[in-house]
């Protein structure tokens, strides 16, 4: 039987991050983690792209034009969306992961979704190394685990 597992990936695979600007405290985190996780997993600087959208639903495009380019191993997309008092939430949450999907499936190329949606401004905060971890440094894990899946196929 054989088994793929993820495991160390080559520190030239060149990874794009792209930061949503809405809502910049919990954002500016978010991708402070991811940059200091891949930086400590070995990626070089020089590897990495960032790309700074006004907001979530924004992502997915600049996603679909990264990925054309076929440079990045991984697309990293980082963002906030905190529920409201209208349904909003619900459209742009809907409209950013479904399109980041959309790209993934459509370019082969893995988009990791480091978009966080949350009920209120202090799950946001948990999530950039409070109680909850640091979700900005797990999704810099997930690119490198599906980079190297893939490398294995």
């Amino acid at each position: 039987m054989r088994e793929i597992r993820a495991k160390s990936v080559d520190a030239g695979a060149n990874i794009a991050i792209i930061v949503s600007d809405f809502n910049p405290t919990i954002t500016e985190a978010l991708k402070t983690g991811a940059v200091e996780r891949l930086t400590e997993l070995g990626i070089q600087s020089q590897a990495l792209t960032v790309v700074h959208v006004p907001g979530a639903v924004e992502i997915p495009l600049v996603a679909s034009r990264l990925a054309q380019t076929e440079k990045y191993n991984a697309i990293i997309t980082l963002g906030v969306v905190v529920r409201g008092e209208t349904s909003h939430y619900d459209s742009v949450c809907e409209q950013v992961s479904l399109g980041c999907q959309q790209v993934m499936l459509d370019y082969n190329v893995p988009v990791v979704f480091g978009v966080l949606t949350t009920e209120n401004q202090a799950q946001a905060q948990d999530r950039v190394g409070g109680k909850k971890g640091h979700k900005g440094r797990d999704a810099a894990d997930a690119a490198i685990a599906m980079i190297s899946v893939l490398q294995q196929i």
